[in-house]
């Protein structure tokens, strides 16, 4: 494996990396909000429900990265 690829793997790892994924997971949702109000205007249930999956993907995500870093910084504390 090369040496840039290995530090990519530790920055997704990283708290930087983690919060750099919660900001992208979280401008996602411009797309799904506007998505939802095309729908809502057309009245079209099915782009709704889509849109509705989506968003509960999105808060799915972000909560798993916010308990990673809940994670790191428990191992932090317990390193020191």
């Amino acid at each position: 494996m090369s040496r840039t690829l290995q530090k990519a793997k530790g920055f997704k790892k990283s708290k930087p990396g983690t919060y750099l994924s919660i900001g992208t997971t979280l401008s996602s949702s411009v797309g799904v909000i506007k998505q939802a109000r095309t729908a809502r205007r057309d009245q079209d249930t099915l782009k709704l429900i889509d849109a509705i999956v989506s968003g509960v993907a999105i808060v799915t995500g972000v909560a798993l990265l916010v308990r990673e870093l809940r994670r790191m910084d428990i191992g932090d504390v317990l390193a020191d």
